[in-house]
C-alpha cells in the first residue's frame, strides 16, 4: 500500500480524492511541454482552513478545500521572464481544472536558476500505478467498474472497496486517460450510491490516471 498524499478532488461535496503523485506527473508534463522551462516537482497545500468535511477523509487524504500549487522552474536565458512564467502558469492552471478537475486558487511559481541554453529533460514516466485485483462482487464495486471512464479498481490505497462499520463506503479506481478525473469519480459515486442504498456516504479515490 502506498504512503502517498491523497489530494481534494473537486468540491467539498464531491467526496472525492486524487492521487498527489498522479498530479505531479501531469503538471511535470505540462511545465515540461513550455518551451525555455525545466520544472521541479510541484508542490501542493491548502488554500484556507478547511473546516469540518462533510464526508469522511480516506487516510492520507487532505481534507478538502481550494489548494495552492507551487513550482520552482531553471529559465533559459534571453526569454523575457514574466511572458515565460505567465505561459507556464497558463499551461498549469489548463490542466489542473481540465483534465484533473481540482480546485487551485493560485499557482506560485520561483525561478531558481538562469540556463545558458536548453538543456534535455526526462521524458515523461508513467507514475507507479496500484494493481488491478479482481473486482468484488458487492454490487457497488460492480457498479462503480461498469462507469465510463474506470479503467479499473485497484489497491494502491485500500482495499478496492472498503466498507466502515458506520456504513460509509469508499471506492478506489483508475481512470482512463483522456478522461476528467473529477467527472468520472462524480459518475462513479452516483452509481455507487445507487447501487448501495444503505450507505450513509459514499467517497471516491482515484488512484492514477491510465
Amino acid at each position: 500500500m502506498t504512503t502517498d498524499r491523497l489530494l481534494p478532488l473537486g468540491e467539498a461535496a464531491d467526496g472525492a480524492w486524487i492521487a498527489e503523485r498522479a498530479v505531479r506527473a501531469a503538471l511535470l508534463a505540462a511545465a515540461r511541454g513550455v518551451r525555455g522551462v525545466v520544472p521541479e516537482p510541484p508542490r501542493f497545500r491548502l488554500a484556507e482552513d478547511p473546516g469540518e468535511a462533510p464526508l469522511p477523509v480516506p487516510p492520507g487524504g487532505l481534507p478538502p478545500g481550494p489548494l495552492r500549487v507551487g513550482l520552482d522552474f531553471a529559465a533559459v536565458a534571453g526569454r523575457p521572464l514574466p511572458a515565460l512564467a505567465e505561459r507556464l502558469r497558463t499551461a498549469l492552471f489548463e490542466v489542473l481544472e481540465g483534465p484533473l478537475g481540482l480546485v487551485v486558487t493560485d499557482v506560485d511559481l520561483r525561478v531558481t536558476e538562469l540556463l545558458d541554453a536548453p538543456v534535455d529533460q526526462p521524458g515523461p514516466v508513467a507514475p507507479p500505478g496500484g494493481t488491478s485485483p479482481p473486482a468484488p462482487g458487492h454490487p457497488a464495486a460492480l457498479a462503480a467498474l461498469a462507469t465510463p471512464g474506470v479503467a479499473a479498481l485497484t489497491d494502491a490505497f485500500g482495499p478496492p472497496l472498503l466498507q466502515r462499520p458506520d456504513g460509509a463506503l469508499r471506492v478506489e479506481c483508475a481512470v482512463t486517460a483522456g478522461r476528467r478525473a473529477l467527472d468520472t469519480a462524480r459518475a462513479v459515486r452516483t452509481a455507487v450510491t445507487a447501487a448501495a442504498p444503505g450507505a450513509t456516504a459514499v467517497t471516491v479515490v482515484v488512484s492514477e490516471l491510465r
